[in-house]
């Protein structure tokens, strides 16, 4: 390092805005104000193509305040080029306490390209706020006008975005309409002036849509009954390993099937969480495809599936059971699942408050037999606790994330890092020898992975390990040797602490992975 010059670090950001703002732009425009102001650029942290909205997926950023706030920076400043490049946060306050973690630290953050200099005073506090709101609001417009350009695309019947579907293709079609070719997965189309809509696949997968429906209305299959005989049957499912009751139940329920377009389910503006829109203000434009289902049997469709969900009675739903239950010699939400003739253990769980109740009002009332469900019950239960337990323990790093209904509830640390939590039951195996079953869940298996220990009894939690990840397609059983490979708590104070020890070995690993493959 020059004698006598300050050492300082450059952040750099670019989303997708204008070449003003282009990494090179800023680092040039720093490089001249470090210059003026005796500063030497030592180490640069940069986030190409991330948005500013929030601090989640800005690896640069994050670095830079681990960095800052561990003490391991080894410089005194930190350069950026403006205010809306440290972040367009919708929360002022969320811009300036990043801000204020690394002045309070001993490094100043610096504006380069700002008419105001960031050194305390009322008139650069009020510049800054000022520029910070501005910041916020460019993407609140932004947001706006590019959700105005895809509702006016959509009134026109062109597919803004999203996967076609099973048995449906993208066409890529000029503006005015003019097919131009089919777009495989995952390509994307070049010209700006180019649109998409939808076409009917290829004859098979049209074929098999066509057979979902027939099963469903004729035979009155359940949607698990469908998917099980899909894949006994062999028939991919582009994209996905196996078909499940929910592939079943878009390829029913939605109207892109019968050629409508619809647009506006979902919003998710500014990165805030998905929030589902009243059916009333959503854009449905009939006709803007070929269908691959006539009308006719798509609203029988409906009709067939309206019924499912309501028009059966408790006692009709009962003698179902009673039917499996004369067939089968037991009840368990595997043997309703693969009956394919009773409903869903869901929607017994739903009408009678639990798969328990309905097996009791059916005439199934075995402890010894329902002793399993009774293990899971507590199970859920004590999994809910610890996850409501820890994000009350750290109300301002670990959040509860679960996004939809369907899905299980995961924490996320400081804003950015997942982890499964998993609940592990005692068995006694040969010999009466103690293990532990741990049952890995799909979407989870490359998360960091809270495991938590019953007792012998499966009644309460005896001890917590945390690892890099549990990527393992099925159960397994494991022994005390096996938790050697992770981290024990001795205190669930402990939980952020380890979590970040572990996700700095993970990025550590991967950047070292990355290396050798390019070497």
């Amino acid at each position: 390092m020059t004698a006598n010059l300050i050492p300082a670090a450059q952040y750099l950001r670019m989303s997708t805005e204008h070449q003003q703002y282009s990494l090179e732009s800023q680092a040039t425009a720093i490089q001249k104000y470090a210059e003026s102001h005796s500063f030497e650029v030592v180490r640069t942290y940069s986030d190409a193509a991330k948005s500013g909205l929030v601090l989640r997926r800005r690896t640069g950023l994050q670095q830079l305040l681990q960095d800052v706030v561990g003490e391991e920076s080894g410089y005194r400043a930190i350069l950026v080029y403006d205010v809306s490049r440290w972040g367009r946060f919708q929360d002022t306050d969320e811009s300036a306490h990043y801000e204020f973690l690394c002045k309070s630290a001993g490094v100043p953050v610096h504006y380069c390209a700002e008419t105001f200099a960031n050194d305390g005073t009322l008139p650069s506090l009020i510049m800054k706020a000022l520029k910070r709101a501005m910041a916020g609001e460019y993407s609140r417009e932004l947001g706006e006008k590019v959700f105005a350009g895809q509702k006016r695309l959509a009134q026109l019947g062109f597919k803004s975005g999203g996967v076609p579907g099973y048995g449906l293709r993208r066409m890529l079609v000029s503006a005015s309409g003019v097919p131009k070719q089919e777009l495989a997965f995952g390509e994307r189309k070049s010209i700006a002036t180019d649109r998409v809509i939808l076409v009917p696949g290829p004859s098979h997968e049209v074929q098999i849509v066509k057979e979902i429906y027939r099963t469903y209305i004729s035979d009155r299959r359940s949607l698990c009954a469908i998917a099980r005989k899909l894949n006994r049957d062999g028939i991919p499912r582009p994209g996905h390993s196996h078909w499940d009751a929910s592939a079943i139940r878009i390829i029913l329920a939605h109207q892109k099937y019968v050629g409508c377009l619809v647009f506006g389910q979902i919003s998710k503006k500014l990165n805030s969480p998905p929030v589902m829109v009243p059916k009333s203000e959503w854009i449905l434009m009939h006709g803007a495809f070929e269908p691959v289902i006539d009308p006719a049997t798509f609203a029988e469709a409906q009709r067939v599936f309206g019924g499912h969900r309501c028009e059966r009675t408790d006692e009709e739903l009962l003698d179902d059971l009673r039917r499996l239950l004369a067939s089968e010699g037991r009840l368990s939400f595997q043997v309703i699942k693969n009956s394919g003739d009773a409903m869903s253990p869901g929607t017994y769980s739903d009408r009678f408050g639990s798969l328990r109740k309905a097996y009791k009002l059916s005439g199934y009332d075995y402890p010894v037999r329902l002793g399993g469900a009774d293990t899971r019950l507590n199970t859920m239960a004590l999994r809910k606790d610890l996850v409501s337990l820890i994000a009350g323990m750290f109300p301002n790093d670990v959040s509860i994330v679960r996004h939809c209904l369907h899905w299980r509830s995961r924490l996320r640390v400081y804003g950015r890092i997942d982890v499964s939590v998993l609940i592990v039951r005692s068995a006694l195996v040969y010999k009466a020898t103690q293990r532990w079953l741990v049952e890995p869940v799909r979407r989870e298996r490359k998360f960091i992975t809270l495991v938590a220990r019953l007792d012998e009894a499966n009644r309460s939690i005896i001890d917590f390990h945390v690892f890099r990840t549990i990527d393992r397609a099925k159960p397994f059983q494991i022994s005390d040797d096996w938790l050697k490979g992770g981290k024990r708590l001795s205190d669930l104070s402990q939980f952020c602490e380890v979590v970040a020890q572990v996700q700095r070995v993970r990025e550590s690993k991967r950047r070292k992975s990355h290396l050798q493959a390019r070497l």
